[in-house]
């Protein structure tokens, strides 16, 4: 997904000479996990750079970049550094096309590693999507794959609004599973793990049937697509899996039809419970789809404290526990 990720930026920043990119070290180290590694050897200093250690700077920056007209994609080093800058996204560049009439776009890329999986305690493990749903203006992505990452990072690159595009970091060297004591699984042995070369764009609002089922609908994203395959395959249940790619848009066409077809949902995310988009996913599945329920729709998530180190399995919901609440769902009237 490194490379997937890092092929995406040298696709749109060849053709299109307005993309650029920056935040810490993203320039000469080629970023944390290596996402930008090359690029400013390859596009010099003017298209790829390093930033001060400043993530309000970093994104203010890049709105004012965006209404001159170029395309900026900037990086956070860690989605649990973003909440400095969290007053620019949301009063600035989620509202400039609003409050221009239309003259002025941000067509701006947020792009941050985000979850956990790798021990990186309370500051480093964070997933915070939901706080950038609830804001109109703002379109959020997050890929499960390098196949969907190189096409959904080119498609927010050119489009002509902002973008918060989330990396499960747990995913970017392997499908992780949640079966943390097994050895890593690369990419290379994935079907999803082959990226064409060149251009190609995968349409923000499109979620992907990542495996086909009759019994019960999960709807889920990033790493927990990998989780809820692994929990369905261990239990013998015929689950039907949404990879939803893009909560806001969001397929809700998708989303319905499955449940409709199956009849059970379950929503899986590694965010914390309370607030997070599985309850916004839960009320659009009882709203448009209620009459095809026949069990209540069950959340699987994070629990409500912050991300512990050395409990970190506890809290990831790993395939056992996704496992039972797929059991219970299929036994519940």
């Amino acid at each position: 997904m490194v490379e997937a990720i890092r092929d995406a930026h040298i696709v749109a920043m060849e053709r299109d000479e307005k993309v650029v990119v920056f935040g810490q070290d993203v320039g000469y180290f080629g970023g944390v996990f290596r996402c930008t590694h090359g690029l400013q050897q390859r596009f010099g200093k003017h298209r790829c750079f390093d930033s001060p250690i400043n993530e309000s700077a970093i994104v203010g920056a890049a709105i004012g970049m965006g209404a001159y007209g170029l395309r900026p994609c900037v990086e956070i080093q860690f989605a649990d550094y973003v909440y400095p800058a969290y007053d620019q996204i949301v009063s600035e560049a989620a509202r400039l096309r609003h409050r221009s009439a239309g003259d002025f776009t941000a067509p701006i890329t947020i792009r941050m590693p985000t979850g956990g999986g790798i021990f990186g305690g309370q500051t480093h493990s964070q997933s915070p999507e939901a706080i950038f749903t609830h804001v109109a203006g703002l379109k959020t992505v997050i890929p499960s794959n390098p196949y969907d990452a190189k096409g959904l990072l080119i498609a927010s690159i050119e489009d002509d609004d902002p973008v918060i595009f989330l990396e499960p970091k747990r995913l970017y060297n392997g499908p992780f599973d949640g079966h943390h004591e097994r050895p890593i699984v690369p990419w290379s042995a994935h079907p999803l793990g082959e990226v064409p070369d060149g251009h190609y764009t995968v349409a923000l609002g499109t979620a992907r049937i990542h495996r086909a089922g009759n019994d019960l609908t999960v709807l889920t994203y990033g790493t927990l697509v990998h989780v809820a395959q692994a929990a369905a395959e261990e239990t013998g249940i015929d689950a039907e899996i949404i990879d939803l790619r893009s909560l806001v848009p969001l397929d809700l066409a998708t989303i319905v039809e499955s449940v409709r077809k199956t009849g059970r949902c379950i929503v899986a995310h590694e965010a914390t419970l309370t607030s997070g988009f599985g309850a916004e996913l839960s009320a659009l599945v009882q709203e448009h789809a209620l009459w095809s329920l026949e069990a209540p729709v069950v959340r699987v998530t994070g629990w409500d404290t912050p991300y512990p180190h050395a409990h970190e399995w506890n809290y990831f919901p790993g395939p056992a526990r996704l496992g039972a609440a797929m059991r219970a769902t299929l036994d519940a009237r």
